[in-house]
């Protein structure tokens, strides 16, 4: 790399720094940490998503709860030597002025370490602003010529390249800095922006300089599944691309790496992990409340693409210590997969527009017609609610053609809902139910949507008209992420609502029967062990009843649960299905019954570390069996959430409809192209 480029993406990477610091202003500015000291650093705010406030807030605990657990440990022991704490690439953060407040500095002192641009912003921005003055006590400038830019009793900032490592152990050394005392070394998303020969440099050499020291990161993993690539090529547009991902893709790689560094006992785990782990129950619950969410597949992706790591070295300090042992995190190691379903892309933009769209739903209304509509995604140049409807019609026997339509007719028009069913009740005839247009406004009403053919009876010009078929002050259906089955009871059909959340309920346990002839509510006796509430699940029609599986429960947790509203002569009854092996939590999947199998097809989970495929259950026998999805065929990431999934059972396939979310800072991502999944290796099992 030419020096030209190498400025180039010095000053990438301090950007990150500056997007960072304002994402931790705003965190603080919503309550979800204390930090008063956040908006002090940065020029400027700005209010970011609640989605990045959650991102940035677990971090911030994750790396709290190092430090606290540091400072305790070192500093407990009467008269033990100074602790140090060591911030690589601190950037604008406040960590010495929330411990100087919390008063943990009484035996400690910090040192932080960035590009000299960003160092001497901190130490001006320090020096011109009393409240931060009045906590550092008299400071001195440090000599211009100097690493050392601004020093006080327990608090100096170097302006240094972490490349350059001699200059680095000098200026540490000059600055006061003892490596024979406890130190903590801290590194928020630092050493993957490093080249790898660089951060492994750096690794070992805080392993042999200093005796008894702790080496904290947070960073980005797992680059390989769709998140991953998404993730990394965002970086790459920034001009400052993760290094090493490839080499430490997970946390056993990554514990390797210090290991074989020198550091004598390392331990790490994903963000969900530690969410769920090292954070109480009320703690977790609160952030939950803090603002209006709906993104819970992004929240999970994100936080199961990074991770904290703590490496110890030395009698006094244990990386045990910082992550005692506790309730134990599920981990599912599956089962090699019984085999591949072959996914290939059905339809390209020359065969009309594709659907890129998430959190919609789709109907086949008959063998050469789909209609899909809602859910967010690309129109007309922009990210919006999509208003036009997606048909997917079939030509020359087995290709597809999209195109885009608008509702027609004088009546009602399309709200733009997310989140809602679609339940077909003729070839020409849709019922909506549900959905929300955001997390604090619901859809109200029930929709039927009609597709027209045109005079002459041709399929290149249908249209759809939409007409509410319900009052709107109806509150049965103030809810999203629902389920709707279509059931039979006394010969009769009915749909079979469950679940869902809506703006009071984070989560519901409650179901209703609609009969379809009358459009009427109507109460059919349910027997068994009310199944816990969830939203965000699978159900479809078998046996007369209704199939549920998976989805999100209270607390945000994923569940496992298989169950059957089986029909008896007085009603339904609730069972719970025993699957061996268990179901792997999961929820934001699509479900259909082939065969005699229950295929529970892609989702998000947060206990395995491999992506999910389609899980095989035998309906009788009760076995379950994982499957990977081959994407060799598939020219991009594929984001299996958020989806919809038609099940062609005479040709042995799925079609694929959409899908992907909002990732993150990264950026939002659409599947861009309709997939067909071969299911024909099902029967050849049989």
């Amino acid at each position: 790399m030419g020096p030209r480029n190498r400025e180039r993406r010095v000053g990438a990477v301090q950007n990150t720094n500056d997007s960072s610091a304002l994402s931790k202003s705003s965190l603080a500015a919503r309550g979800y940490v204390q930090d008063a000291f956040a908006a002090l650093l940065v020029p400027g705010t700005t209010r970011r998503a609640p989605l990045i406030h959650r991102g940035y807030y677990v971090r911030a605990r994750a790396v709290r709860h190092c430090v606290r657990a540091f400072l305790e440990q070192t500093c407990a022991l009467p008269g033990a030597p100074l602790a140090q704490i060591v911030s690589l690439g601190a950037g604008l953060d406040s960590l010495y002025f929330r411990l100087k407040t919390a008063g943990r500095l009484t035996r400690a002192a910090v040192w932080e370490v960035d590009f000299p641009d960003v160092a001497r912003r901190k130490a001006e921005r320090i020096r011109d602003t009393p409240e931060l003055c009045a906590l550092t006590g008299p400071f001195q400038k440090g000599d211009p010529a100097s690493a050392l830019l601004f020093e006080c009793l327990d608090y100096r900032i170097l302006g240094l390249d972490l490349r350059q490592l001699q200059r680095l152990d000098e200026a540490l050394a000059a600055a006061g800095l003892d490596a024979a005392a406890p130190t903590l070394l801290l590194a928020e998303a630092v050493l993957t922006y490093l080249e790898p020969e660089s951060a492994a440099a750096l690794i070992a050499w805080a392993a042999r300089r200093f005796s008894n020291a702790l080496f904290v990161i947070y960073e980005q993993m797992k680059p390989c599944d769709a998140f991953g690539q998404f993730m990394q090529q965002h970086f790459r547009q920034l001009n400052s691309p993760l290094h090493g991902l490839d080499s430490f893709p997970d946390v056993e790689a990554q514990r390797r790496r210090f290991l074989q560094a020198g550091w004598t006992a390392c331990s790490a785990m994903d963000m969900n992990e530690f969410y769920r782990r090292f954070l109480p129950a009320e703690e977790r619950q609160r952030i939950e409340n803090l603002e209006p969410f709906d993104e819970f597949e992004e929240w999970h992706l994100k936080c199961a693409h990074y991770f904290i790591l703590a490496a110890s070295k030395g009698d006094a300090l244990s990386q045990t210590l910082v992550f005692p042992p506790t309730e134990a995190f599920l981990w599912v190691d599956l089962a090699s997969p019984s085999g591949v379903f072959p996914a290939r892309v059905v339809m390209s933009d020359s065969q009309g527009p594709n659907l890129k769209r998430y959190g919609h739903a789709s109907a086949l209304l008959s063998p050469g017609v789909i209609l899909s509509a809602g859910g967010f995604g690309e129109q007309g140049g922009q990210h919006c609610r999509v208003s036009k409807f997606h048909l997917l019609l079939r030509y020359c026997d087995f290709g597809w053609k999209g195109s885009q339509i608008c509702s027609w007719g004088p009546g009602a028009k399309w709200d733009g809902r997310l989140y809602h069913t679609m339940t077909r009740l003729s070839d020409t005839q849709v019922l909506v139910l549900g959905g929300r247009l955001s997390p604090v406004t619901p859809a109200l009403g029930i929709l039927q949507l009609c597709v027209c053919k045109r005079e002459d009876n041709g399929t290149e010009d249908l249209k759809v008209t939409v007409t509410k078929a319900g009052p709107e002050e109806d509150s049965t259906l103030s809810r999203w992420r629902h389920s709707t089955t279509e059931v039979s009871y006394q010969n009769q059909k009915y749909l079979f609502v469950y679940g869902g959340r809506s703006v009071m309920e984070p989560v519901l346990s409650d179901w209703h029967f609609l009969h379809v002839g009358t459009m009427a509510w109507v109460g059919i006796p349910v027997e068994g062990e009310v199944p816990e509430a969830r939203h965000s699940h699978s159900a479809c029609s078998w046996q007369g009843g209704a199939l549920l599986a998976g989805g999100l429960g209270a607390s945000e947790e994923p569940l496992s649960s298989v169950l059957f509203l089986k029909p008896i002569s007085c009603g339904f009854l609730w069972e719970s299905m025993d699957i061996k092996p268990p179901v792997t939590p999961r929820y934001s999947h699509t479900a259909h019954v082939l065969n005699g199998k229950l295929l529970l097809v892609g989702g998000v989970w947060i206990h395995s570390s491999s992506v999910p495929g389609v899980t095989v259950i035998d309906l009788t026998t009760g076995l379950s069996s994982e499957y990977q999805i081959d994407v060799t065929c598939v020219p991009w990431p594929l984001m299996l959430h958020n989806h919809t999934s038609i099940l062609l059972p005479e040709e042995q396939q799925l079609l694929i409809l959409g899908g992907g979310g909002n990732c993150f800072s990264f950026g939002t991502y659409f599947n861009p192209c309709t997939l067909t999944l071969d299911l024909s290796s099902l029967s050849a099992e049989q």
